[in-house]
């Protein structure tokens, strides 16, 4: 037994010389593994990203151009006439107004009562759980399943044609949302903080305004964030509900962008830079803000 041990023990190395095990590493391939894993990110990235510049670049080229049908990655004439003609022949300044009002006025009442909702589940002694899920099924209804619903409700009640069935609609989809984040958020911040408040002499809706709230900065800036973006790309309850053309929503004037005196042509480069005109301050409000957004997300996750 002591030959068998002496036989397979294994020799040392030499002095100055790595050990073996970094020495099998150096003589592996190293790198591949993550050059492999770059590659498929910018494959990823590529593929999602050319819809996008595609219609960066068709709005950037003339109509000439459009109706030739080249397929050069850059058009041969850069041109911003599509952007002005957006504004001053089509009026679009008036539908991204109305866009913005809807979004920020459903923004503000589902980050102000999600907050609410949000700290009594998460300090008070409700029964949290069967609400929570409750509210994240009510906001799990289909868009198409509820449109026809709610278009019978608005028309019998004479709201029809206006913003406020929008905003009220909205909430139905944000709300859960902006609660359910803010109680992650809410549960995860030690309750001394209100608790010295309260000692204070503050009281519950005090010390969540003015102790939690400025500490949950992240998990509000998230839920404000996503129910902005919901309200601001909606297309089919503003299609449902809207019919003058003066209370449109971005989204839907792009539909009716297009459209010239001849009924067979429709100005694609228009309709394309109205897309970037709505879609640019979003995706750079989410690239600049995507850390808060994960870090809000990502609340409560790990304990």
């Amino acid at each position: 037994m002591a030959e068998a041990d002496v036989l397979q023990r294994p020799r040392p190395a030499a002095p100055g010389s790595p050990p073996l095990p970094a020495l099998r590493r150096r003589l592996r391939w190293p790198g591949w593994g993550r050059v492999g894993f770059y590659l498929a990110v910018l494959v990823v990235l590529a593929v999602s990203l050319f819809p996008f510049y595609w219609i960066v670049r068709t709005s950037l080229e003339t109509s000439a151009e459009f109706s030739a049908g080249t397929t050069s990655l850059l058009p041969a004439h850069l041109t911003f006439s599509n952007y002005t003609q957006a504004f001053t022949q089509a009026d679009f300044a008036r539908p991204l107004l109305n866009s913005a009002i809807i979004a920020l006025a459903t923004t503000a009442v589902s980050v102000f009562f999600g907050s609410l909702a949000g700290y009594a589940m998460a300090r008070l002694r409700v029964p949290s759980g069967p609400i929570l899920t409750f509210i994240l099924v009510a906001g799990f209804f289909p868009v198409l399943a509820m449109v026809g619903p709610l278009f019978l409700l608005y028309r019998h009640l004479g709201f029809l044609d206006s913003i406020y069935p929008l905003i009220v609609t909205y909430l139905v989809y944000t709300l859960p949302i902006a609660t359910w984040l803010l109680r992650n958020f809410f549960a995860q911040i030690p309750p001394d903080l209100e608790e010295a408040a309260l000692v204070d002499g503050a009281t519950r809706l005090r010390a969540l305004w003015k102790v939690v709230v400025p500490v949950a900065v992240p998990g509000v800036f998230t839920a404000a964030i996503l129910s902005f973006i919901l309200a601001w790309n909606d297309f089919a309850f503003a299609l449902s509900f809207l019919q003058t053309p003066s209370k449109f929503t971005a989204p839907l004037a792009i539909v009716n962008l297009g459209q010239t005196q001849n009924a067979f042509q429709v100005m694609y480069n228009r309709i394309d830079a109205a897309v970037v005109i709505v879609t640019l301050p979003i995706a750079l409000l989410v690239l600049l803000a995507q850390r808060r957004i994960v870090s809000g997300l990502t609340a409560g996750a790990l304990r």
